[in-house]
């Protein structure tokens, strides 16, 4: 694969991606239960905003950081950028935390990660970043297969019920993923149906990805429910226009937690043309 996050690290698809899961990890802390959770593209995990990747594209600057800059937001996107704070010096912004960390800051004693990668230098970093994190194993591997190793999962020979399957996928050949992610999706609720999914999708021209959509809601989920964020209006195939968040089995009234979030990240990452969508496809009876 020729993609590397590092490139994109704090743009505004990361910035609805882990607002996103945030919430979804605070809703199950709501709980003492323990939880579990797997994420199958984890990346590097840490991405320095100095680095050659990062100043080549500046996408943060049109991210992350314009939130940054604000006096006042919903409390949602005020705890992502608390977390994405709590990676580096009071009132620097550095580094930049990948989903891997973020989900590691929020994990409890009794909770744990699994995070698959199969670059070889970005599962190395991964490796060393959670070398001495108990809660936390990382795999070299695909994070399709890996799944069936890892589900359903336990702590200590102990079965955990809850979850949440995060799917990051680099995208380069699109149909492709797709395919490859509705069939993973199928094997591991056949083998931990009670898991949630966060799927996070590009957004070229949005009716190429309706099919998708269409295909999701057809998988034995109870509820569906997307998060879109298009920064510009999608009339161009060739650049990223926007993104969006796939959520199966999201907890109950979870729209009601992103809510807040939607017109504020319009306002202030997006340009002329606009838009957010925040849309129940499928809602159990």
């Amino acid at each position: 694969m020729n993609y590397r996050h590092a490139f994109h690290a704090g743009n505004h698809a990361d910035v609805l991606k882990h607002i996103v899961q945030l919430a979804l990890l605070d809703t199950f802390k709501r709980k003492d239960s323990p939880f579990f959770v797997l994420d199958t593209h984890g990346g590097a995990g840490r991405y320095l905003l100095a680095s050659e990747e990062s100043r080549k594209t500046l996408e943060a600057e049109d991210g992350v950081m314009r939130l940054m800059a604000q006096p006042a937001l919903p409390a949602v996107i005020e705890r992502y950028l608390k977390a994405v704070q709590a990676d580096n010096p009071v009132g620097a912004m550095i580094s930049y935390p990948g989903s891997p960390l973020l989900t590691a800051q929020t994990l409890r004693e009794q909770d744990r990660m699994a995070v698959c990668e199969v670059q070889d230098d970005e599962a190395a970093s991964l490796k060393a970043l959670f070398a001495h994190d108990s809660r936390v194993a990382v795999y070299h591997a695909d994070g399709y297969a890996q799944n069936r190793a890892l589900l359903p999962p336990k702590a200590n020979g102990v079965k955990i019920g809850r979850g949440l399957v995060l799917i990051d996928p680099p995208y380069e050949g699109q149909d492709a993923e797709y395919q490859a992610i509705l069939a993973s999706v199928t094997e591991i609720l056949g083998r931990w149906p009670q898991a949630s999914f966060a799927i996070w999708f590009p957004i070229k021209q949005r009716r190429t990805i309706l099919h998708f959509l269409r295909k999701a809601c057809a998988l034995p989920v109870k509820s569906v429910l997307t998060a879109e964020l298009l920064i510009r209006p999608d009339d161009s195939p060739l650049r990223l226009n926007g993104s969006g968040m796939l959520l199966l089995n999201p907890p109950w009234q979870f729209d009601q937690v992103l809510a807040p979030a939607m017109p504020a990240l319009k306002q202030f990452l997006g340009e002329a043309g606009a838009s957010t969508r925040l849309q129940w496809l499928k809602q159990a009876e």
